[in-house]
């Protein structure tokens, strides 16, 4: 039993299948720059206030630097005996440095130097997340900035609705990556708070300095409650869901992507750097990429579900259901920073098919809104304009097999005496697109600026990181 911090209560050994039942080794292994990062703080603030000497201080954190650096050559054991990351770090401390390795955990308790631990890993992993997210979003503005005069079909319920400009559809899924960078700015306000020096739940007798450790490792302050703060996982929830919501994004992009890439539409081509084939079929060439960023988003949301399940019905403070907490949690985040990077790639990659887009672009009366936005704006009330370009397309398409700048004037005007020569005009895709000037609109007069507006955007995200 000697080699259990805790083994002075019990006089029985671990039964062997419930060491390997409660290990959390696998999974928090990880967490050892953070752990030797935070336990450095530690004892610096210990030798500062004077509950061990300068001398026990120093060589703390000189032995805990160099088992980082025997961690990261490889040469480190874990034992599984010892549960965790963080025994197996202060036990191997302990052995190399004597009686002051035993000092490192005054003041402190597994409780608030786990939660320590996994804020650390959480900033610094949506801190990467962020960074992927400006990476994919100068892809997004690159690729637009190149097709702001591509005209593709606009869809409602995967139909053709109304032409736009590929930037403009380009450019709404910058938005989405704002938004997320956004959300996770916010997340790490909540993220970024110190449950150090909170010890199991009520805090210490010793006169620790939480502010100092606080301010050491980078976060904005100690946790006010020293209850919340071992047993809170609102971050964890909120990363996830977070997560959650990058993964929505790609996985939209991907299904469009997917759709482009079919033979049916052919609007895009995609690298071969990107794809794979069949092991049957010589023929294929599969937009893998974007099926197994589509997939993996649901593996996020499960990430999610699962904290959110363990968290239910916990009584304060800490419950050792909350060790389960890693595994979704660095999945989510490994899996959105992974897709993130990838869909970067997948977007400087693909490349518009001009021909097959513009032969979509007489299909399925694509302008028949202008039409109506003709009429109107010659007085005619829109509901009866709606009315008369619905049985204009009635017409064409039921019964003379005709594209709507296939009419005659007179054919149009036996439905409106309003329809003038310069209807075929308006009935053109481009000039379709042009004249959407509102606000947000799909103008390329509007997208070039919203353009620059972008970049000057994806700049400041840069600066404030």
């Amino acid at each position: 039993m000697a080699d259990k911090p805790w083994s002075g209560r019990f006089t029985k050994a671990t039964d062997a299948l419930v060491e390997v039942f409660s290990a959390s080794l696998d999974v928090d292994a990880r967490l050892y720059r953070e752990d030797i990062e935070a336990s450095a703080s530690h004892a610096r603030m210990l030798a500062s206030q004077g509950l061990i000497s300068q001398d026990e201080a120093q060589a703390i954190v000189e032995g805990l630097e160099a088992i980082g650096r025997d961690i990261e050559s490889g040469v480190f054991t874990f034992d599984i005996a010892l549960e965790d990351v963080h025994m197996n770090i202060e036990t191997e401390l302990t052995r190399r440095i004597g009686e002051a390795g035993k000092k490192l955990h005054t003041a402190r308790s597994r409780n608030d130097q786990v939660a320590t631990d996994v804020r650390l890993a959480v900033r610094n992993a949506l801190g990467g997340i962020a960074s992927e997210l400006r990476g994919f979003m100068g892809a997004v503005l690159d690729k637009a900035d190149a097709h702001v005069d591509t005209i593709v079909p606009g869809m409602t319920h995967l139909q053709h609705a109304q032409p736009v400009s590929l930037a403009h559809h380009l450019l709404a899924y910058f938005e989405m990556a704002l938004r997320d960078c956004g959300r996770i700015a916010d997340c790490l306000k909540r993220v970024n708070v110190s449950p150090l020096g909170s010890a199991a739940l009520a805090g210490t007798p010793h006169p620790i300095d939480r502010e100092t450790t606080a301010r050491e490792l980078g976060f904005t302050g100690p946790a006010r409650n020293s209850m919340d703060a071992v047993s809170d996982r609102d971050f964890a929830c909120e990363a996830a869901f977070v997560c959650s919501l990058v993964m929505m994004h790609l996985s939209r992009l991907c299904e469009e992507v997917i759709i482009w890439n079919s033979q049916p539409f052919s609007f895009i081509t995609l690298p071969d750097s990107l794809c794979t084939g069949s092991s049957i079929m010589p023929q294929k060439k599969n937009p893998d990429v974007a099926e197994l960023v589509r997939g993996k988003t649901g593996g996020v949301y499960g990430s999610l579900m699962s904290l959110l399940v363990m968290m239910k019905g916990l009584p304060l403070a800490y419950n050792r259901d909350m060790q389960e907490d890693k595994k979704p949690l660095f999945e989510a985040l490994e899996t959105t920073g992974s897709c993130v990077r990838v869909m970067t790639l997948l977007v400087a990659g693909m490349e518009p098919r001009k021909d097959a887009i513009d032969a979509s672009l007489q299909d399925g009366f694509i302008t028949a809104t202008d039409l109506a936005d003709y009429l109107t704006a010659r007085g005619m009330p829109f509901r009866e304009a709606h009315r008369v370009t619905g049985e204009i397309v009635a017409v064409v398409a039921g019964r003379r097999g005709k594209r709507l700048k296939d009419l005659s004037l007179e054919e149009l005007r036996a439905f409106s005496p309003l329809f003038e020569e310069d209807i075929f005009s308006a009935l053109e895709p481009e000039s379709s697109v042009d004249r959407r000037t509102s606000f947000g609109g799909t103008a390329r007069r509007n997208v070039r600026a919203a353009l620059q507006e972008a970049r000057v955007l994806l700049d400041a995200l840069g600066h404030e990181t």
